[in-house]
């Protein structure tokens, strides 16, 4: 089986009900701080470079985290099969606290930077780690509604990302908002560490070390070309020359080593199939333009029109409304018609617009209608994002299938760190250019002290608030003749994208994709790249506990069973334990004591359960078998029933009946040709027989 084998391994007991509570509790507090890092930065930037300086290379605080979580996403994943997920896990959160720690300590933006770099390292173990870890400990049935709340955790880190930050920035110090990592890390260390188990089997895994350095290096060259050209070196000069060359030699061999790994960080074939291709150019797109709005939105809020880092964070929640309104509709509307296609046309277009309007901003732009841009824009993200990771999950063979959904979200992260650092480098460029016009015409008018306080202010936007009205001014419609060119090539290059959109392949929706049109995925993140794993959690969603409910009382007539839904249900639970207490089991599936008793009625009637003996005290007439026949207990308060051969044959019929309607939900997956997804709907058709039928709580 699969290093991230969806069922719980052979012979592991399953973690109880209560310490799956803790222990999601736990991953659920890694995963939020992880999240939170990516966005919490934005609203706190302008005063880190208050106090740092470096206003021209801003963009790294925000770059710099994702690339290295980009570069360790696909290593953490195999680390984890290898020694076990707890063991990666903790040590990604050590890396990452320690990361965080040395942020909050940095005294300049240079150290900012590195040590933001190391907190991705350690975040992109926390990322995958968490997520693959939940399957350690729940059966392949619930993993579905615990990766939702993952998905979830991201949404609400994707809001609550830049409020925190600002509001952290504005009632403490920007310090703090890489400092309360460090307590919230700690108490989810020593949760994760009493109540996760330990995996004791050893999965061999090739780990491809050269491909993720390779894309890795390759990345960071194209970033800093992009960074550092035509700010703090020439385009002509031999050190971007040099970097030219370097990301374009390195690029090459990463492909060159992928075609030859065992197991590639991102196989070249998949980029034979269409939907791939298209969709990855996409997502690094949607990257692009959301990491960049998010990057550049609170700068133009608190230099432009003086919010403090709080007010910024809250002016952003429009941007947020828009992306989770239309994710949700979205979503709904994919499940319902199958058609997925018409929604990132609609998205990218939208986009164009809110990001063209965003470009019009100046020092005159009222609250209202700067809120209108970006709930606009919001709107077309959140119609184009899910759809991303769906289109290529539908497009993809099974043994693709993990790949490919990492793929998907790499792309995104990746437009994220080049677009981030891109648009840097843009405003950078203009801003510096727009202040050597504003000096040359102030030149005049303006006394030595104020014109080095404008030339402070390029690299300090803190200095500006001691320059006097008017150069002030001078100033900040520099600023937005600066800024408003980041938006406008955002817009172009959206329109790239709305362009892919227009040949994106629409294809017969399956099932099991059908569960990834949910907000989780519009926000998802890269994941381990295992299909098996994905499989299951597609399962889990569509089998929520009022579906598996459905599915249970319809079982019965597919399999040609003459029985009652609750009587199926019984037999299931006395199949699993012959020692089943009828109250007990009632009570633990919420079903009426009297309708329990019924179904046992029914199964006695219909000579699948074999009872002899006494009656115990205080209960219906249910059976004892002698000891040395069943090897039970000789009190009588211990009920112990077996089933006649009618009855094996019984719940034999039913497993079967559940196991192809599974096989059903992953028709074109060929389930019977990989051992690992057959063993999967083994198990969930043995879990799924014994699930309490809908209705039968009250009364059916």
């Amino acid at each position: 089986m699969s290093a991230a084998a969806a069922a719980l391994p052979v012979g592991r007991e399953p973690v109880r009900e209560h310490s799956v509570k803790v222990v999601f509790a736990g991953l659920m507090l890694v995963l939020l701080m992880a999240a939170l890092d990516s966005t919490i930065v934005s609203t706190a930037l302008p005063t880190i470079v208050g106090d740092l300086g470096g206003l021209n290379h801003i963009s790294w605080v925000v770059t710099a985290y994702l690339l290295a979580q980009t570069a360790v996403t696909p290593i953490y994943g195999k680390l984890g099969d290898l020694y076990g997920r707890k063991v990666v896990l903790q040590g990604g959160l050590v890396v990452f606290l320690v990361g965080s720690a040395l942020c909050g300590l940095s005294q300049s933006l240079t150290e900012l930077i590195a040590f933001r770099a190391i907190q991705g390292l350690g975040g992109g173990g926390l990322i995958v780690s968490a997520q693959a870890a939940i399957g350690d400990v729940v059966s392949p049935r619930e993993r579905g509604r615990y990766q939702g709340y993952f998905g979830a955790v991201f949404g609400v880190a994707s809001i609550i990302g830049p409020l925190l930050g600002g509001f952290l920035t504005t009632n403490l110090t920007w310090r703090w908002i890489f400092y309360v990592n460090v307590p919230i890390g700690l108490i989810a260390f020593g949760v994760l560490a009493a109540t996760l188990p330990s995996r004791s089997e050893v999965v061999h895994r090739r780990i491809d070390y050269m491909g993720a350095g390779l894309l890795a290096a390759g990345l960071a060259s194209i970033v800093l070309l992009t960074t550092l050209g035509g700010t703090t070196y020439g385009w002509g000069s031999p050190f971007i020359i040099g970097l030219g060359v370097a990301s374009v030699v390195l690029l090459i061999a990463f492909v060159a080593v992928e075609r030859r790994a065992p197991e590639p960080v991102l196989p070249p074939r998949l980029f034979l199939n269409r939907v791939f291709a298209v969709t990855s150019g996409m997502g690094f797109v949607v990257g692009f333009a959301l990491f960049g709005s998010v990057t550049y939105i609170p700068l133009f809020l608190q230099v432009v029109n003086g919010d403090s880092p709080t007010g910024s964070g809250l002016r952003l929640l429009p941007l947020m409304v828009g992306l989770l309104t239309t994710s949700i509709l979205s979503g709904q509307l994919i499940s319902r018609t199958g058609r997925y296609k018409p929604f990132p046309i609609f998205g990218t277009a939208v986009m164009v617009v809110g990001l063209l309007l965003l470009s019009g901003m100046s020092a005159s732009t009222t609250s209202l209608q700067s809120s209108g841009y970006m709930l606009v824009l919001g709107l077309g993200l959140g119609s184009t994002m899910q759809v991303l990771v769906l289109a290529v999950q539908n497009s993809v063979d099974y043994q693709d299938l993990g790949v490919a959904t990492s793929g998907a979200t790499l792309f995104r992260t990746i437009g994220g760190a080049i677009g981030t650092a891109i648009l840097g480098s843009i405003f950078a460029g203009r801003l510096k250019t727009n202040l050597a016009s504003v000096l040359k015409k102030l030149s005049s008018a303006a006394s030595p002290t104020q014109l080095k306080g404008i030339q402070a202010g390029a690299d300090n936007p803190a200095a500006l608030k001691r320059l006097p009205p008017t150069v002030h001014t001078a100033y900040i419609h520099a600023f937005t003749n600066a800024l408003g060119p980041v938006f406008v090539v955002a817009a172009g290059v959206t329109v790239a994208a709305f362009l892919l959109s227009l040949i994106l392949e629409q294809r017969p929706l399956r099932d099991s994709v059908s569960a990834s049109s949910g907000i989780g995925e519009s926000f998802a993140v890269p994941k381990q790249t295992d299909s098996l794993a994905e499989i299951s959690r597609a399962l889990g969603v569509l089998l929520g506990r009022e579906g598996r409910r459905r599915a249970v009382e319809r079982m019965a007539q597919h399999a040609g069973v003459d029985l009652s839904p609750a009587a199926c249900w019984l037999l299931a639970r006395l199949s699993e334990d012959p020692r089943t207490d009828l109250a007990d089991v009632s009570r633990r599936f919420d079903v009426p004591l009297p309708v329990a008793e019924k179904a046992l009625a029914e199964l006695a009637g219909r000579a699948m359960v074999l009872q002899v003996g006494a009656e115990a005290a205080g209960a219906s007439p249910d059976v004892v078998l002698p000891a040395e026949a069943s090897g039970a207990s000789t009190d009588p308060a211990v009920l112990v029933r077996t089933l006649t051969p009618a009855g094996q044959e019984t719940v034999t019929k039913l497993i079967a009946e559940r196991r192809a309607g599974l096989a059903r939900l992953l028709e074109g997956w060929s389930p019977d040709q990989h051992d690992e997804l057959a063993q999967l709907l083994t198990r969930l058709a043995n879990e799924l027989v014994g699930e309490r039928p809908a209705g039968v709580a009250a009364g059916a």
